[in-house]
């Protein structure tokens, strides 16, 4: 998943990310609303995880505003605000979950899942691409019937390629929504993981659905599909 974290404590925002992004998941961070609202209007987040007090205004306004407009994006309040007043204020705003500090990183991680598990207009609960099927609630893949072992970041991979099906996606694309924005654009670690995931996805015998378009990128396609 690419998330947002939206939280003014530094300490613990980089506590947070990090076990986030050992989890496999994408992270952004922010400190402030303003800043927050200009990264989700330029990228496509999978969800935001959201404190409610900041410095420049109400984590709870934000969210009115969001769904004013019409947007959906799913949002995880973090907050040491812990009344029931509070968690009911947050969800009746247009929020989807609510999780009290101090908490622990396992059920964030397990309430993130379950954020994933609920369907989106845009997105279907299970990914479909020939014979791969790719479930983003369970982070599990097969082909074929036959699972496939993956790692965090391969799964990451893989399920940001699918849900592209047919699309050749650029680095600097794959780099925004696997690696965050703390990637690192002279590193061959794209190449390296593409590697793999080719070697586990497309086996002995089977036609081939990870492909790299020289100059332009990487696709995941049906086969037979045009080149």
């Amino acid at each position: 998943m690419r998330l947002l974290l939206v939280e003014d404590e530094p300490k613990l925002a980089e506590s947070i990310a990090r076990g986030l992004r050992q989890a496999a998941h994408a992270v952004d961070t922010a400190e402030r609303l303003a800043v927050a609202r200009q990264k989700v209007a330029i990228e496509d987040y999978d969800a935001v995880i959201l404190d409610v007090r900041l410095p420049d205004g109400s984590g709870f306004e934000w969210t009115r505003e969001l769904r004013e407009q019409g947007n959906r994006i799913p949002i995880l309040f973090l907050t040491a605000r812990d009344s029931v007043g509070d968690r009911v204020a947050g969800l009746d705003v247009g929020g989807d979950d609510y999780l009290v500090k101090p908490f622990a990183q396992e059920e964030l991680l397990a309430r993130l899942r379950a954020l994933a598990r609920r369907p989106r207009e845009t997105r279907a609960p299970t990914i479909t691409v020939s014979d791969l099927e790719i479930d983003p609630a369970s982070r599990s893949a097969r082909r074929g019937g036959r699972p496939i072992e993956l790692t965090t970041t391969e799964f990451a991979l893989l399920e940001y390629l699918a849900r592209q099906e047919g699309v050749v996606c650029g680095r600097a694309q794959v780099s925004a929504h696997v690696w965050d924005e703390n990637y690192n654009a002279t590193s061959n670690i794209i190449d390296v993981y593409i590697a793999r995931l080719r070697a586990k996805v497309d086996g002995p015998g089977l036609p081939p659905l990870l492909h790299t378009v020289r100059g332009a990128g990487y696709v995941l396609r049906q086969p037979g599909s045009d080149e």
